[in-house]
This record gives structure tokens, C-alpha cells and sequence, in this order.
């Protein structure tokens, strides 16, 4: 598996070398297909220029500077120096743990991307890993702590995936919206026993096996086809709007109406074949 970066994990004394791997493609936060804003009479790219209209010219790279905006038309100029001044500069090559954690206290909410931490090819050097694998798959334990890459501080967390240690980079604290206005909201809201048991019949006839294979995208499909479409000179047809249909307002029964839905698009159940019972010889008497 090829990694962008490669260190330990360390906590205490112990020093464990990993190497780290995207769990994603690159690209997997957006379409597969990327677009570029072309003149519409040539079919020409279009650049996009550093423009100053004070000085109404086109402005060099070199000419450039970072600012923050205080208040409106103000700003504060940053220098790169600046920034390499609090750059964290850290040879270690480490991810340091700072404590471990029961995996199921700790929200995804916080979680941004996700690596794979690779152990190293040799058969000795992988004991290590393979150990804080096992004691964390049967400890239940995730283990929080931080590393440097490129001149930046990442949070993170350390979590057994499968038979792999999986790192996820997480948010600040800061970062992630409070849902106490939402909890507030619902609080105040009750719900009567006969709706809570017609939700849980929907529910329950909707259980089935988590299958990353039907994570796929109708509109990336789509998508695909329309381009190809258009490279052979297909014409395209727009699609017919499709009615909607009401929406029931009363939650009894539209809650009725979803566990008839299911219970008619559901396939039967299997039903087991039976051989026949055989049937006992009758000893005739001499």
C-alpha cells in the first residue's frame, strides 16, 4: 500500500512504525467528472485573472500577500514569515498518544478524514502493531492523541478497523456546531405510545445488513451516461417531471400507510421444503 507519510506510534516507551495511507481516493469528495468553464463561441478555456481595479491591471504572483479582514475594507498583512514563525516544526516523526478512550464515547461528528496506518513490511517489525491491534479490538479502546505533517498539528484518533488501525483526523472542539437548540426543540415534544409502536414496525421491517457495495451514486451514473450519450451525438431528452404525491399530513396515518407499503413491496418469506412424512409398514400377521 503506498503511504503519504511515514513515523510511529508512540506512548510511554513503546515506539511502533507505521506508515500512512489514504483510506479514500482523492477525488472521493466529489464527482468523479470535473468540468471547466469554457467560452461558449470557441469552446476556448477561460483564465482566470489576478485583477487589482484600484490600480485596473493585472497583478504578478510575486506581488501578492495574505491579509485578514478585521472590519469592513481593513486587514491585517501576513507575511509567509509570519506563518513559519508558529510553523510546528517536528522531526519525530510521530503520532503521539495521549490517552485512550472507550471507541464508542467519541462522536463521528469530529471525525474528518479517514487513513489507514500500515505496519512495516518486515514479519519482526509488525508485532507491534499487531499487538496494540489485539489489545485494542478486544479492549474496546480507541486512542486519542496528535501529529505533525507538513508543517501543521492534526488531531486524531486511533481506531482498530477490521484487522487494521484506522486514523481518523478530527475537528476541534471549536470547530462543531452545538445541537442544544435541536435537543431543546425536541425536548419539548411528546409522542403517543401508539405512534412510537406503528414507527418501530417500520423500522423493524426495514432492518437488514449494513453492504458498503450499495453506497453508489445515481446521479454520478447518470452522469456517465449523459457524457457518453453526448460524445456519440445522441440527442438528449429532457425527463418528465414526475407528480408528487400529497403528503399526509396526519403521522398515525401516514405511519399505517408505510407499514402497509412495506409489508406489500416486501418479498414473501421462504417457506422451508417438507418431505413427506413416510409412512409406517403395517407387519401382517401370519
Amino acid at each position: 500500500m503506498r503511504t503519504i507519510w511515514n513515523g510511529s506510534i508512540s506512548f510511554g516507551l513503546v515506539n511502533i512504525p507505521v506508515g500512512l495511507a489514504l483510506a479514500t481516493k482523492p477525488a472521493a469528495r466529489q464527482s468523479d467528472v470535473s468540468f471547466r468553464t469554457l467560452h461558449r463561441e470557441c469552446l476556448t478555456p477561460i483564465k482566470q485573472k489576478r485583477w487589482c481595479p484600484t490600480h485596473e491591471r493585472e497583478v504578478e504572483r510575486d506581488e501578492l500577500v495574505k491579509g485578514w479582514e478585521v472590519s469592513k475594507g481593513e486587514f491585517v498583512v501576513v507575511e509567509e514569515a509570519d506563518l513559519e514563525a508558529i510553523m510546528e516544526i517536528d522531526d519525530s516523526k510521530a503520532i503521539t498518544i495521549t490517552r485512550f478512550v472507550d471507541a464508542s464515547e467519541v462522536d463521528p461528528v469530529y471525525f474528518d478524514r479517514t487513513y489507514y496506518l500500515a505496519p512495516p513490511r518486515e514479519t519482526a517489525a509488525q508485532r507491534p502493531y499487531v499487538l496494540l491491534l489485539r489489545a485494542m479490538q478486544e479492549t474496546g479502546k480507541a486512542a486519542l492523541g496528535s501529529f505533525v505533517r507538513q508543517g501543521s498539528e492534526h488531531l486524531c484518533l486511533i481506531r482498530p478497523k477490521g484487522d487494521t488501525l484506522a486514523l481518523e483526523t478530527m475537528f476541534l472542539a471549536e470547530d462543531v456546531n452545538s445541537q442544544a437548540e435541536i435537543e431543546e426543540a425536541v425536548s419539548a415534544s411528546t409522542v403517543k405510545e401508539p405512534e412510537l409502536d406503528l414507527a418501530r414496525q417500520v423500522i423493524d421491517s426495514l432492518v437488514g445488513e449494513f453492504d458498503p457495495s450499495e453506497l453508489t451514486s445515481e446521479y454520478r451514473q447518470n452522469l456517465r451516461q449523459m457524457l457518453e450519450a453526448k460524445l456519440d451525438g445522441q440527442e438528449l431528452k429532457k425527463p418528465e417531471p414526475v407528480e408528487e404525491e400529497t403528503p399526509v399530513v396526519d403521522l398515525m396515518e401516514a405511519l399505517k400507510r408505510s407499514v402497509e407499503e412495506v409489508r406489500e413491496t416486501s418479498p414473501a418469506p421462504k417457506k422451508s421444503a417438507r418431505k413427506p412424512a413416510a409412512r409406517k409398514k403395517v407387519a401382517k400377521s401370519a
